[in-house]
């Protein structure tokens, strides 16, 4: 089997900002972009770049000291197979690298988030940046109601 996950592109970024609403006007009124969700209980938000109906990227935008994961910056690359993404965990393992939850626990599934959705595997890269693995799921199912939960709990939510 070959080490590698399959990637399509680079999805998404993130940015800490000093005043959240200042920053989503910023984004919003000068740059363009649509906003896609807004999480005031982790004073976070997301935008999707370029035509939002295809969510190809998403710039997330977090108030200084308020992301999970104890992130500051983090990168996310999108896997075009679920398949690959539901393997992901098992290779980084064999390779050494121990692959994480959304929540930074050690993980063999990913996590699912319920609002884009979208399935997501985290790891750390040798000087300690998070990069993230992420499938699109097929919005149909977007469930924002569950927030982040296990791949198990989201199939489970599903019958």
């Amino acid at each position: 089997m070959n080490k590698h996950v399959a990637l399509r592109g680079l999805f998404e970024t993130h940015l800490t900002v000093r005043d959240l609403q200042r920053s989503i006007t910023f984004y919003k009124d000068t740059i363009g972009l649509q906003l896609a969700y807004e999480v005031l209980e982790w004073n976070a938000a997301f935008f999707w770049i370029g035509d939002h109906t295809a969510k190809y990227s998403m710039l997330g935008l977090w108030s200084v000291g308020t992301a999970p994961l104890g992130l500051n910056l983090h990168i996310a690359f999108e896997v075009a197979a679920i398949d690959d993404l539901l393997d992901a965990p098992k290779r980084r393992k064999e390779g050494g690298i121990v692959p994480l939850s959304f929540f930074c626990v050690e993980s063999l599934e990913p996590s699912v988030i319920g609002w884009m959705p979208t399935a997501a595997v985290y790891f750390r890269d040798p000087d300690g940046h998070l990069i993230e693995y992420l499938t699109m799921l097929d919005d149909k199912e977007r469930r924002p109601d569950l927030g982040i939960v296990s791949w198990s709990d989201w199939v489970s939510s599903k019958r």
